[in-house]
């Protein structure tokens, strides 16, 4: 891989109009689509631990409490770590930190296939998950180092890859670990190895680019600090809060489509479960859809634009979807999902600009926190359908949406460019 942005980072420090276009198509698309590749690559094997619960619990004559285990042991390191290896990397970055994640995935589908006890199963879970954590920072942070500008859309394009990830994740479960069980896992290892390869030649590359930005990035964090100048730490704090409950308000909506969406189907409207898997599949194309659109028109226009629209114009069809016909439904379905869907890389652009010294903080605070965060909600929302039925579910959940409001808070101007990354 070359690197075409080398010659943007030697610029002088008052840009012009020429240089900052000649920044902008100096995207570093090779490393931007071999991120997202590999992003799709996790999140597929990644997406393989839930299908495997049914045969563990049959099995292994497992109570639902001890499959939750299994969830918690991943999710503990999956999403709640991710922030701390963040914080951890932004003082000492890892440029093969990628592949180092990875062999940790490597390792725990290799346990998961042969695991045979409760323990070896959590602690494969476990590793798969911290495999996770390490990466997606980490390939956050290289994703907007190679955006020569165009950071909505870099980040826009890394997370699709792990969008299709996870839809491919259920289908290959259906056709191939399910009927041939468990020790099938041990075929997914190869993607692993594919991955390690490709995040090699990514982190060669990052090691030569901070290489080569590590004297002008010294001084400008020594000007700067970790955060932007032009804002109080308290307006900081504030801003990332209301940045949380906008990816927490659409993550659990999500969750509640994507989790709930074929019971919802089947029940009201009696289809079969392939057609209801079909509806389930236009849902997750319109969120592949929405994410790389958001990411475009966010830099055109704006983050905070994009996240006005994303939030809040997703809430008048959400109102709509449980009074609809099932044709209407699914129209609608991926209506919203476009929609939503092209608030995250605006979300999480604003947030790396708010904190430009902290992008594996940031990246790790809203690629795993927030979901995590997220799927506690869906949890809960499980409950409320066990009470009230499926259908309460959708005429509960828009509302969620109107914690989009909070997006007047946030700050217009956040006083001038950003830092590079590290």
């Amino acid at each position: 891989m070359t690197d075409n942005t080398m010659a943007a980072g030697a610029a002088p420090a008052a840009a012009t109009p020429v240089s900052t276009t000649a920044a902008a198509s100096n995207t570093t698309f090779a490393v931007i689509l071999s991120l997202s590749f590999c992003h799709l690559l996790n999140d597929m094997m990644q997406s393989l631990v839930p299908a495997l619960y049914p045969i563990l619990k049959d099995s292994y004559a497992l109570s639902f409490s001890q499959v939750g285990f299994i969830t918690l042991a991943f999710q503990c390191t999956a999403s709640m770590l991710q922030p701390v290896v963040g914080y951890y990397t932004d003082k000492k970055p890892q440029p093969y930190s990628l592949m180092a994640g990875m062999g940790f995935t490597l390792i725990g589908l290799l346990l998961m296939a042969r695991a045979d006890s409760y323990p070896s199963i959590l602690l494969a879970a476990a590793l798969i998950g911290m495999g996770s954590s390490i990466f997606h920072p980490e390939a956050s942070r290289v994703a907007r180092m190679a955006a020569g500008g165009r950071y909505g859309l870099a980040q826009s394009l890394f997370q699709v890859g792990g969008n299709m990830g996870s839809a491919a994740g259920p289908l290959l479960a259906a056709f191939i670990v399910i009927p041939a069980g468990q020790h099938s896992l041990v075929w997914f290892s190869g993607a692993a190895l594919v991955a390690m390869m490709v995040l090699f030649q990514v982190g060669g590359w990052y090691a030569r680019r901070r290489t080569v930005q590590k004297p002008a990035v010294r001084g400008g964090a020594a000007a700067t600090g970790l955060r932007n100048p032009a804002l109080s730490r308290g307006r900081i704090i504030a801003a990332v809060a209301v940045l949380v409950a906008l990816l927490f308000s659409k993550n659990v909506y999500s969750a509640s489509l994507g989790s709930y969406f074929t019971f919802y189907l089947i029940a009201k409207f009696g289809i079969d479960v392939q057609t209801a898997q079909l509806y389930l599949f236009a849902f997750l194309v319109g969120i592949v859809a929405g994410t790389i659109a958001g990411g475009m028109v966010g830099d055109r226009v704006g983050r905070i634009p994009v996240m006005w629209f994303s939030i809040v114009g997703a809430l008048p069809f959400a109102l709509m979807l449980p009074h609809a016909n099932l044709f209407w439904t699914g129209v609608l379905a991926v209506t919203v999902a476009m929609i939503m869907a092209s608030a995250f890389s605006a979300i999480l652009v604003y947030a790396q600009d708010l904190l430009p010294g902290r992008v594996g903080l940031v990246a790790g605070m809203f690629f795993g926190f927030s979901f995590g965060l997220g799927g506690l909600g869906a949890a809960a929302l499980g409950q409320i359908a066990d009470v009230a039925g499926i259908e309460a579910v959708y005429k509960l959940t828009p509302f969620l949406l109107l914690l989009g409001l909070l997006t007047a808070f946030l700050p217009r101007h956040l006083g001038g460019a950003p830092k590079p990354a590290r």
